[in-house]
């Protein structure tokens, strides 16, 4: 059978996601009813608006877009997936959801990591010799649309890639199957993809495989 992969809000919204997740082979739920996760193989968290400060311990000072709603669904799915010992997928807004579940901070506002008049910015990323998300080799060229960052890391959490200004660009939970990207790979693969970047289909393909033998055990 296809693993399912929840994802809280409507299609019209994430059909990158979808796309993405399709060519995989995996089928991507749309619901923003957190009791239909249940029967879920697997959590995708995806881009979005800024985070709630008070999460971290911070006042608003530079956040925007906020969607309190959603937050506090995606908490609710994260305590779900993390005692069900299912997989999670963050991406971008994602994964620094993931850091503050984990009890990590944010840094608000990041001056040149944010897209440009709606086009993505290419930049270099390193990756850890040893990590789970080394799906591209050691370095690779990935792209940014985003104006906030991991600050302080969440309990249990790894960094797994780097930009050059020592930016977190990925994580991943050192005993649950949960992993990251500050990027946005479902804009670096079919029509989107670019010459000598990273294939960011990797990243889907890798993480609905682990769903489909999550979903056998």
């Amino acid at each position: 059978m296809t693993p399912k992969i929840f994802l809280w809000g409507s299609q019209a919204r994430y059909e990158n996601y979808r796309a993405a997740v399709e060519a995989a082979h995996g089928c991507v739920y749309f619901s923003d009813k957190i009791p239909d996760a249940i029967h879920c193989s697997g959590l995708l968290l995806p881009g979005g608006g800024d985070l709630e400060p008070w999460r971290y311990g911070q006042e608003n000072t530079s956040s925007r877009g906020l969607e309190p709603e959603r937050d506090r669904a995606e908490w609710e799915l994260l305590k779900h997936f993390t005692l069900s010992n299912k997989p999670v997928l963050g991406i971008c807004r994602g994964m620094q959801v993931i850091n503050v579940f984990f009890n990590g901070t944010l840094v608000q506002d990041l001056p040149g990591h944010s897209d440009v008049a709606g086009i993505d910015r290419l930049h270099q990323i390193v990756a850890a010799s040893s990590n789970p998300i080394n799906l591209w080799g050691r370095t690779s060229i990935v792209n940014s649309a985003h104006h906030q960052a991991v600050g302080r890391l969440g309990n249990g959490l790894l960094a797994a890639q780097w930009a050059s200004d020592g930016t977190v660009e990925a994580i991943y939970h050192r005993s649950l199957p949960i992993w990251a990207v500050q990027w946005h790979p479902e804009r670096l693969r079919g029509k989107f993809a670019k010459a000598g970047a990273a294939n960011g289909q990797n990243l889907f393909d890798a993480f609905v495989e682990i769903c489909s033998f999550c979903r056998k055990e």
